[in-house]
C-alpha cells in the first residue's frame, strides 16, 4: 500500500511473562477504508485498536498516522475518534452536549459547535433528539450518539471496539447496515473490532483475522470466505466442514486425500504438505449437493452417505450426513428443491470442482 493512512511496523505488545498479546504486527490501513479486526477473545485485535487509540503503549515497533509516529503520543494528541461497546455517554448531559464535548475540549467556538453538532446528528438521523438525555434513548439511538460524537471533530480515523455487542440481534443487524452506509456516504476511515464473523462480512472492505497475537489472513470478505489461507481461517470465518485425512498424491495446485472416514477426495492444495502428510479438507456446507440416490447414480466423485438429521430452518434445510467410517458432513440445501430421504435413509453427496481445500494438520490421524 503506497500511501496508507495508518501503518503498523513490527508492533509487539507484551504483558510480562508469557506469549505476547500482539506479535510482530505489520498492517496498513488505506484512506477511506473500513478495516475489521476479527478474531476470538484474546487474539490481539482489541489490543491492536487500543495501541492505535493511545490507551496501550506498544512494547516494540512503530505506529504511523499520516506518516507521523504516534506510538508514544497520549490519546488526546492523536485526534482519533473512538466508539466503545459501553457508548461512554455522559448521563448528566443532553445528546447535543455529549456530541459537542470533543469540540469543547478542542476550543472550538460555541457558534461553530452548534453547527457541527447539528450536522453530526443529521448524519446519524437524530436531528430532533438534541435536548434528550442518554437515559431517554434506546440502545441503538445511544450507539448513534456515540458515533456522532466520534465523527463531529472530523478525525482522520474512527475506531470502533465491539460497538454493537450490547444490542439485540435485530437491532444489531440494523446498525451494521447503518454503519456501513454511513461509511460509504462519508468516506471516513474506520477500524472496527468484532468477534462476530457475519458482522465482519457485512461491514468490511477488508478483514484481518487474528489468532494468537498474529494476523492469519487479511483480505476482502469474499476472498476470505471463498479462499481461506489456512485451516484456522477456514474454521473461524463462516461454517466449514473440516475433514481430517492424509495426502496420497499431489501436484502444484491440487491433491488427492484419503479421508479418515475412508473415501478419497480431490481438493485444492492451498496450504497442504506432500504425500503421506496429515491434512484437513474444508468444504462449505452450502457447496455440498445432496441427492436421495446412490453415489453411482449421482455421478463420478459422488460419495455414499446416510442422512443422520434434517432440520428445517425456513429458507433452507440443514442436513447432517454420515460419511464412511464415522465421518460426518453438514450440508445446507434451499427449501423447496424436492423431497429428501428421511433420517436413516441412504443418500449421496458431491461438490463442484474447486469447492474443497486442503490445509496442513499435523494432528490428523488416519
Amino acid at each position: 500500500m503506497a500511501d496508507p493512512l495508518v501503518r503498523f511496523e513490527g508492533v509487539r505488545k507484551s504483558y510480562g511473562a508469557g506469549p505476547a498479546a500482539v506479535q510482530s504486527l505489520d498492517l496498513d490501513i488505506a484512506r477511506g477504508e473500513l478495516l475489521t479486526l476479527l478474531g476470538p477473545s484474546g487474539s490481539g485485535k482489541t489490543t491492536t485498536l487500543m495501541m492505535l487509540a493511545g490507551f496501550e503503549l506498544p512494547s516494540a515497533g512503530r505506529i504511523l498516522l499520516e506518516g507521523r509516529d504516534i506510538a508514544r503520543l497520549p490519546p488526546h494528541r492523536r485526534g482519533v475518534g473512538v466508539v466503545f461497546q459501553s457508548y461512554a455517554l455522559f448521563p448528566h448531559m443532553s445528546v447535543a452536549e455529549n456530541v459537542a464535548f470533543p469540540l469543547s475540549v478542542r476550543g472550538v467556538a460555541k457558534a461553530a459547535q452548534a453547527d457541527r453538532v447539528r450536522r453530526a446528528l443529521a448524519m446519524v438521523r437524530l436531528e430532533s433528539y438534541g435536548e434528550r438525555r442518554p437515559a431517554q434513548l434506546s440502545g441503538g439511538q445511544q450507539q448513534r450518539v456515540a458515533l456522532a460524537r466520534a465523527l463531529v471533530f472530523e478525525p482522520p480515523i474512527v475506531l470502533l471496539d465491539e460497538p454493537l455487542g450490547a444490542l439485540d440481534k435485530a437491532l444489531r443487524e440494523e446498525m451494521q447496515l447503518e454503519i456501513r452506509h454511513l461509511h460509504q456516504r462519508l468516506g471516513v476511515t474506520m477500524m472496527y473490532v468484532t468477534h462476530d464473523q457475519a458482522e465482519a462480512l457485512t461491514l468490511s472492505d477488508r478483514i484481518a483475522v487474528f489468532e494468537g497475537g498474529r494476523i492469519r489472513q487479511c483480505a476482502d470478505p469474499r476472498r476470505l470466505y471463498d479462499r481461506p489461507a489456512d485451516a484456522f481461517v477456514a474454521g473461524f470465518v463462516g461454517e466449514n466442514n473440516l475433514l481430517p485425512g492424509r495426502i496420497e498424491a499431489r501436484d502444484a495446485e491440487s491433491c488427492e486425500v484419503r479421508l479418515a472416514c475412508g473415501p478419497v477426495v480431490r481438493a485444492e492444495a492451498v496450504d497442504a504438505g506432500g504425500p503421506g502428510e496429515g491434512c484437513l479438507v474444508a468444504i462449505r456446507p452450502e457447496r455440498v449437493a445432496v441427492a436421495g440416490v446412490t453415489a453411482a447414480e449421482l455421478g463420478e466423485g459422488a460419495l455414499p452417505a446416510t442422512v443422520l438429521e434434517a432440520i428445517f430452518l425456513g429458507d433452507h434445510v440443514r442436513l447432517r450426513l454420515g460419511l464412511g467410517d464415522g465421518g460426518e458432513v453438514v450440508a445446507k440445501r434451499p427449501a423447496g428443491l424436492g423431497a429428501l430421504p428421511e433420517p436413516g435413509g441412504a443418500a449421496a453427496i458431491a461438490w463442484p470442482e474447486g469447492a474443497a481445500f486442503a490445509f496442513r494438520d499435523a494432528g490428523a490421524r488416519v
